[in-house]
């Protein structure tokens, strides 16, 4: 009897069409030393004069017989594909068993396949089980004593990492890594501590409980292992596409410490949406599904199965469609990280084995999700555990379809009202009429849960996490809910609620009144004039900081082109780039920094030696001069796009005068070379020695442009990405103000301007304070705009002067921020 060793066997496979499955079963018998690789076009041309499809859902691809020379030795190798391929039309394949014959040696392996093909239970059984062992036993009538490998055993070839995802590996850049890993054959794990997962499962990963700081160990095996691993690293030092988001200051927040005079907070739980609203309440109770076992038909069962997944995979990509529109992709990703739930191979594969054994379909869902929902609920960390409800979301989504049940709608109120509920899933969230539903208060949740996130975008006042007291109020129970301080008040006196109203409707007004004058400049009420900028990554950006009212881009983060492309952007993508996005821009400058990268931005495909301190190595102006290779190119480009649009190029981490005479040399041989016109040349002030030596630097340069990030966490020796440091790492601290008070006093001397394109520029404490110490340019998030606009026009630069010189002589963050 010819032998079956697991590393004959793939379980999981997830080919997308039968030439990518027969290519991944040959790939199995090459590994093993059974075919040459010619004998994979043997087997293709098989295919074109017979159909090798057996039943029941099994396949056996061979070659032709006139190619056996290509058969090294005889022999077979399983490839598992839960999920199903199509072989020919009306023929779905879940077990592809390729055939290498030289011999007669596999004809007992055959005679044993016929037996499963015609017994339709134990074909489904080895189409979802977790063991190859069982599929070895099926085939050779023997258990081997050979033990599967321990799922918790690293593969040899390993990256080590840290996640840096300001709320951890949560599902939306889980996702991210999850769509990558899929895109190669290589097997991933990724272990956190001594917890594995699966890196091609979305469940497996969010199970791992990887907090922001935390070391992740990412091995692959398998014929594109080095690709795999170089795109994953690639991509989970870059964030996982995670961008930024940032909430702007609605009003001074004292004015927001709003408190009836009289009544009492019946119910306090955690603010999750800002605003204050008034009515009456409703509440929102949907029946639980509860699904009881019963023996059901495997065939009926996955059919059943299958169509729901579909009907809910379809769904959910109509509700990505409309929430995209109405809030924008990053509020809608939360809907793509359901549909990848329902293609996740560990719950599909669960599924259908319980389903095989004769439970019912429903029964079966629900049994597999609810031991992931119990699993992620018990993790400590509370962004990850409250992905539970997302897990549930689509559980019920599911169900819904396979017991024909009706969604049931919390905006079933005819009056605009309060609601209430247990809890919300993110679907619930995002389908609620913002003119019936005033504001919601849920007994569970918390602030980072999805339902919160897309409640903030809706502009929907929201409190989570109050208690199950809040679920026995009665219907049409008036209430004031106050989402800026997380607290619910009933029966509220007539003058408390004409004062809630009074808030509610200044906050609008400001808010519609900030975003109506967002084209306006930023002049104080003395007259002087600030540009408000934007920092941006891509052409998108920089239309929609237009859109919000950006006068120009005071930092355009060129290193992202490099991180996001896997591969090295060449001259001509640079300069498309550049010249698309001053375009965009109708003429405002476009301020472009040449690459960073090191410190917490590291690109694998440069192939950078590793270091041990890389925010004190080779990063920044230091790269740009060890790698002429990347940074004339880069200069090219820029000169080139100058030559039609308005550009300005500044430098990143100066730290020395050398520094600066070594790359005004470069750049002017490179502008002479492509025959550009002078652009105003910069440099970041990110470290202190820059700060120290801005009398010099001053006079080689046409502008300064502080990195307050990167300035606090040198000023400071505090690492700004560090989860026990990074609160502490304020921009704001009387030292690091210092340091900007040192370089515009010296800019000033020399008649040049300070810009500033930090965090701290994005605060109106902080953009209220570095105007007053002299900065001309602020460059900003591009949500925060209109805000900062408006904040500044409501003072005079002589208050804001002020400020500042009270700011200098603080002596803690701390007592600047209560200024």
């Amino acid at each position: 009897m010819l032998e079956l060793d697991p590393e004959q066997v793939e379980l999981g496979a997830s080919p997308k069409t039968k030439h990518e499955a027969i290519r991944q079963v040959a790939r199995l018998l090459i590994q093993n030393g059974n075919i040459d690789p010619r004998y994979v076009d043997s087997m293709f041309e098989r295919e074109k004069v017979a159909n090798t499809y057996l039943a029941n859902g099994i396949s056996i691809p061979h070659g032709m017989p006139e190619d056996r020379e290509y058969v090294l030795k005889t022999g077979i190798a399983v490839l598992q594909v839960p999920n199903g391929v199509e072989w020919n039309e009306g023929e779905t394949v879940r077990l592809v068993v390729g055939i290498a014959a030289a011999s007669g040696e596999h004809l007992g392996i055959l005679r044993k396949l016929t037996g499963v093909v015609s017994d339709e239970e134990e074909a489904a059984r080895l189409s979802f089980t977790a063991d190859k062992l069982d599929i070895i036993e099926s085939l050779t009538g023997e258990r081997p004593e050979i033990p599967v490998k321990n799922n918790t055993t690293d593969f040899a070839k390993y990256f080590e990492t840290v996640i840096i995802n300001p709320t951890g590996l949560h599902a939306r850049p889980a996702t991210e890594l999850v769509n990558i890993a899929k895109r190669y054959q290589a097997q991933v794990k990724v272990r956190s501590g001594a917890q594995v997962a699966d890196g091609k499962s979305l469940v497996s990963l969010l199970q791992l409980g990887a907090a922001k700081g935390v070391t992740v160990h990412v091995s692959a095996e398998g014929a594109d292992e080095d690709e795999a691993l170089a795109a994953l690293k690639n991509a989970i030092e870059s964030g996982l596409g995670e961008e930024e988001t940032s909430h702007p200051p609605l009003l001074n927040r004292d004015r927001l410490n709003w408190l009836p005079k009289k009544t009492v907070a019946f119910a306090e739980g955690v603010p999750a949406s800002d605003g204050i609203v008034v009515g009456p309440i409703c509440q929102h109770q949907p029946k639980e599904i509860k699904v009881e076992d019963s023996p059901s038909s495997p065939t009926s069962g996955r059919k059943q199965f299958k169509n729901a997944v579909e009907a809910a995979h379809k769904e959910l990509t109509k509700l990505y469609d409309e929430v995209k529109v109405r809030l924008g992709s990053g509020q809608a990703s939360i809907f793509l990280v359901h549909a990848e739930f329902l293609q996740d191979s560990e719950l599909l594969q669960e599924t259908e084995k319980l389903i095989a054994e004769k439970h019912n379909a429903a029964w079966a869902w629900q049994q597999t999700i609810q031991i992931r929902i119990d699993q992620l609920k018990k993790l400590d960390d509370p962004v990850l555990a409250g992905r539970a409800m997302d897990l549930s979301d689509v559980c019920q989504r599911v169900l819904r379809h396979m017991l024909g049940i009706a969604d049931e709608s919390p905006s079933a109120t005819h009056v605009p009202s309060v609601l209430i509920a247990d809890d919300l899933t993110p679907s619930d969230t995002a389908n609620l009429d913002p003119d019936l539903i005033l504001g919601f208060i849920t007994a569970k949740g918390g602030p980072t849960s999805h339902t919160a996130i897309i409640a903030r975008a809706m502009g929907i006042p929201a409190i989570v996490a109050a208690g199950e007291a809040v679920l026995e109020i009665e219907n049409n129970t008036n209430c004031i809910l106050d989402g800026f301080n997380g607290k619910l008040y009933l029966n509220p006196l007539e003058d408390e609620i004409t004062s809630a109203e009074e808030l509610h409707e200044e906050v609008e007004r400001q808010l519609n009144a900030d975003f109506t004058e967002r084209l306006s400049p930023a002049n104080t009420t003395d007259g002087h004039n600030v540009e408000v900028f934007a920092n941006v990554n891509r052409v998108a950006d920089a239309v929609k900081a237009m859109e919000y009212g950006a006068e120009g881009v005071g930092l355009m983060r060129t290193e992202f082109l490099f991180l996001e492309s896997g591969k090295t952007p060449t001259e001509d993508e640079q300069y498309e780039v550049y010249r698309d996005m001053a375009k965009a821009l109708n003429g405002a400058p476009l301020t472009i920094r040449t690459l960073d990268i090191g410190g917490d931005k590291q690109v694998p495909h440069l192939d950078l030696p590793k270091e041990d301190n890389s925010f004190l190595g080779i990063r920044g102006i230091r790269l740009c001069f060890a790698r002429p290779d990347l940074f004339l190119p880069q200069l090219r480009a820029a000169y080139r796009a100058a030559k039609e649009v308005n550009i300005r190029i500044m430098f990143p981490m100066i730290s020395t005068v050398e520094d600066v005479e070594q790359v005004l040399e470069i750049t002017e041989q490179v502008r002479a070379e492509v025959n550009a016109p002078k652009v105003e040349i910069g440099i970041m002030v990110e470290v202190p020695s820059a700060a120290i030596l801005a009398d010099h630097l001053a006079k080689l340069v046409d502008f300064f442009s502080i990195g307050t990030n990167d300035l606090t966490q040198y000023t400071l020796a505090m690492d700004r990405v560090h989860p026990q440091l990074a609160k502490q790492a304020d921009a704001l601290n009387p030292a690091v103000l210092r340091m900007v008070d040192m370089t515009v006093k010296a800019a000033a001397k020399e008649g040049k301007w300070v810009a500033v394109c930090g965090g701290a520029a994005s605060d109106t404490k902080g953009a209220s304070i570095l105007v007053g110490l002299g900065v001309k340019e602020l460059s900003v998030t591009v949500p925060t705009i209109p805000t900062i606009k408006a904040h500044l026009r409501k003072t005079s630069l002589t208050d804001l002067q002020a400020l500042a010189q009270t700011a200098l002589a603080c002596r803690t963050a701390a007592e600047v921020r209560a200024l």
